[in-house]
């Protein structure tokens, strides 16, 4: 017997969501759609989903409901605006939050579908474009244990790190610690770049010697790279990274842990967005840095 998969509501078609719902076009599930741009719905409509007017009527229309959003307002107004999905929920629904928001928030999404009899994950993803486009991004995930099995055959699409991290909100709080891992990673490969050229010193040699040891890492495989290259299209932009870093240090605050060089990083985080690099990649962060020493990495 051929099994029937649910059908899957995916609110949110950025650089992230978009590939993602098309990898689950692709393994077979049906989809309805929802993103502000409606012309990001209509190119997904020619690949075989269903177009939605607002979440409330995603949410209507699936068994299974995605969202994949910028920030915790945005995540906020689709759960629980007007037309939003917790108007139209049932005790049947599973609603899966792919965002990088605050455990706060997903806490209180958890708490309102359990109210409904409806189950929630928050399940934040590491990996980037690249990692969306090919499948094989880190979920990791907040919940019951039941919701995590009701989910997994849609996180095998979609990931190839899965894990599932404990009760709502442990999926959001993996999230903030990955976030603060790469965003200082960025700045120290950028210090050791810097310094190398500064030095007279060939930085795509140092590079190559540090992939060798134990300072290696896929930041400085792929973001060492970039900024070599002088490439800085996102992948992911400074201005999101910025946002997860202040989710980090929120939730750093509330539970009492000091987090110094997370809110340096953070601060030079919000110097390049003032300065209109806010919808560069996060590996600009290199190029920053080249900038303070008054040279330009090659």
């Amino acid at each position: 017997m051929t099994e029937v998969k649910p059908r899957i509501g995916f609110i949110g078609l950025g650089i992230m969501g978009r590939p993602m719902a098309e990898n689950l076009l692709r393994a077979g599930y049906p989809l309805v759609a929802y993103n502000r741009s409606s012309d990001k719905v209509a190119a997904l409509v020619e690949e075989g989903a269903q177009a939605a007017e607002n979440p409330a009527q995603v949410a209507e229309r699936s068994d299974v409901v995605i969202t994949m959003l910028p920030d915790t307002p945005d995540v906020g107004e689709v759960y629980f605006g007007s037309q939003g999905i917790m108007t139209r929920i049932r005790p049947d629904h599973l609603l899966i939050d792919m965002s990088t928001v605050s455990p706060a928030m997903a806490r209180r999404i958890f708490a309102n579908a359990e109210a409904h009899g409806a189950e929630s994950l928050d399940a934040p993803v590491s990996g980037g474009d690249v990692g969306a486009k090919a499948g094989t991004l880190s979920i990791m995930v907040g919940g019951s244990q039941p919701a995590f099995a009701r989910a997994e055959p849609i996180f095998q699409v979609l990931g190839k790190s899965i894990l599932h991290m404990g009760a709502s909100g442990a999926g959001q709080v993996t999230k903030a610690c990955n976030q603060i891992v790469v965003a200082l990673t960025i700045e120290a490969v950028g210090e050791a770049l810097v310094l190398a050229q500064r030095s007279g010193v060939d930085p795509a040699k140092v590079r190559e010697a540090l992939l060798g040891g134990f300072a290696q890492s896929r930041v400085l495989e792929v973001h060492g790279q970039r900024a070599l290259e002088g490439r800085f299209e996102p992948g992911f932009r400074i201005r999101l990274h910025r946002k997860d870093l202040h989710i980090a240090l929120d939730t750093a605050q509330s539970q009492g842990v000091s987090t110094p060089v997370t809110a340096l990083v953070h601060d030079m985080m919000n110097s390049l967005v003032a300065h209109g690099y806010g919808d560069e990649d996060h590996s600009y962060l290199i190029a920053e840095l080249a900038g303070r020493a008054n040279i330009e990495l090659s």
